[in-house]
């Protein structure tokens, strides 16, 4: 089995996903311009994907009120340090950064309604680039 999708719901998937294609070089793959205005968006690689939607069927979770070890969307970053001050000035937030042994680089963020987004450069690449 191989993932298709991993789906987040939203109080604005317009806004969101415009955002990480912008800041976060994603590319849409699908999107609906009607509610639930459902953004499927690819990574570089053109083999995983998120969703982002709206349904009111249930609650948009309080992403900003979870801890980031919960939940966060990881992305390879070669440049962790000069991202994170890009990403800033687009309106995510520092949580914390982390160095392992390992010589990995690890950077905990927000990006603007809470989802926690993690760059990570690992010593050890788990995924080619």
């Amino acid at each position: 089995m191989k993932i298709e999708h991993f789906a987040f719901n939203v109080a604005d998937p317009v806004a969101v996903a415009t955002w990480y294609v912008e800041h976060l070089g994603m590319t849409v793959a699908r999107s609906l311009d009607k509610w639930p205005f459902t953004h499927f968006l690819a990574d570089s690689s053109g083999s995983v994907m998120i969703e982002i939607y709206n349904n009111p069927t249930d609650e948009v979770p309080r992403y900003e009120t979870m801890n980031p070890l919960l939940l966060h969307l990881a992305f390879v970053c070669e440049e962790p340090e000069s991202k994170r001050l890009m990403l800033e000035q687009a309106g995510a937030t520092f949580v914390e950064e982390v160095y392992i042994p390992d010589g990995s680089h690890l950077v905990m963020m927000r990006d603007p309604w809470g989802l926690a987004i993690q760059l990570c450069k690992r010593g050890n690449p788990m995924f080619a680039v």
